[in-house]
């Protein structure tokens, strides 16, 4: 597909544009969690159906990235992001004329698929067009964008919720607002990949990790699931312990609560870019374990300070750690590979971000919030550690079991 009219962007401009477009899909998929306990009490539903509405929000990702996660590679990236862009609008329309639960999974599950197609395709497109000066920038910014886009999402929609005229419906009018704009400005940033056959082979579900990338694909999963399925404690339980340890009804405490964990770990990519990511593997894994421990002693403890202070130790570890697996990957691939190669560490990511968050949802219903906190805490710990010992043992050139 041209450019409209001809006309392209700079490719500077179009590589920041691209890191606040992806940092805007993951600002959407956070932006209802401080509106379910609303939609919770306005429509009677249990926990059991706000899992399942998380669910299908998942179920969306998935099977848009399985499908799609190498389609960019053979018809380039812009038409991949609009037709997502357009799903995304979708999404905030069913939210905004939601009239009951019906309306909540139809919103999640667009949100899910945009977000799928979307995501792959972008960071894809975010490493074709970055700095030639500045190799990986691209990869290091998908990992801010992730970050700071679930944070922001959760604490900007908690703001507007609690102190806006309309709270069930004010953020998806703005996200409908910056969707429109990016459709407009999508249309004229340089697309570099080049038509090739395979399209519609392309569509056959599987993960297309290149074989230049594999063994390094195989070794960074397991920290890769571990630190999302931190977040997934967060996004899930996060909040609703949050007001229960503050003791407050106010919105804006359980949405700062993934804003300290999703928000340092978006400083700490930034910070850490120029670190060995294998060391940024190891050390990430130890504040996982650390911030994790301090935020189960504070949920114990009834300590709202510890909570957070647990919160942004993990968000370091979360953050370094996906920093270094993201940088470490992206540049394998070549630029018809990178759109499947970013499909595939989508794909990781939103099974080990949704697959505890659905299991922690289905348990804290049978017992409880605390004693489901514990037990996905302890779960986050071990995965942490038996990623630091693997990296620990690789490093050392000894076989790892």
């Amino acid at each position: 597909m041209r450019q409209a009219g001809g006309l392209t962007l700079a490719r500077g401009v179009s590589f920041w544009f691209l890191a606040v477009l992806l940092g805007l899909f993951l600002f959407a998929a956070s932006a209802p969690s401080p509106l379910y306990g609303i939609y919770a009490k306005l429509w009677q539903f249990s926990s059991t159906t706000l899992t399942a509405i998380y669910a299908v929000y998942a179920a969306g990702a998935l099977g848009a990235l399985l499908v799609t996660g190498r389609l960019s590679d053979h018809v380039g990236r812009r038409p991949i992001v609009l037709f997502a862009l357009l799903i995304q609008v979708g999404g905030m329309v069913a939210f905004i004329a939601a009239d009951g639960v019906g309306s909540l999974y139809l919103g999640r599950v667009l949100q899910g698929t945009a977000t799928g197609i979307a995501s792959g395709a972008i960071s894809a497109w975010l490493v074709d067009l970055e700095p030639e000066d500045r190799p990986r920038l691209g990869s290091l910014l998908t990992g801010i964008a992730l970050l700071a886009g679930l944070g922001s999402g959760a604490f900007v929609s908690s703001l507007l919720v609690q102190y806006a005229a309309d709270p069930l419906r004010f953020v998806y009018w703005l996200l409908v607002g910056a969707y429109t704009v990016c459709l407009v400005a999508t249309l004229f940033i340089p697309d570099v990949v080049q038509r090739v056959p395979g399209a519609v082979r392309s569509l056959r579900p599987q993960v297309g990790v290149p074989a230049v990338a594999r063994q390094q694909f195989v070794a960074t999963s397991p920290s890769l699931v571990a630190v999302w399925a931190l977040a997934g404690l967060y996004l899930s339980l996060g909040p609703a312990l949050a007001i229960t340890l503050v003791g407050s009804g106010n919105q804006v405490v359980g949405g700062a609560v993934i804003l300290a964990l999703a928000g340092s770990g978006a400083i700490t990519s930034a910070l850490v870019r120029s670190i060995d990511p294998r060391t940024l593997v190891l050390c990430s894994s130890v504040m996982v374990i650390a911030g994790v421990g301090a935020t189960l002693v504070a949920v114990l403890s009834d300590s709202s300070v510890g909570l957070y202070a647990g919160s942004v130790v993990a968000g370091i570890g979360l953050g370094a750690a996906f920093s270094g697996i993201v940088r470490s990957l992206g540049p394998l691939a070549l630029p018809d590979q990178r759109g499947a190669l970013f499909g595939a560490i989508y794909i990781v990511v939103y099974v080990a971000i949704s697959v505890p968050t659905i299991a922690a949802g289905v348990a804290s219903s049978h017992y409880g919030l605390r004693d489901t906190t514990y037990a996905y805490g302890a779960v986050v710990m071990a995965l942490a550690a038996a990623t630091f010992v693997a990296v620990l043992r690789r490093a050392a050139g000894e076989p790892v079991s």
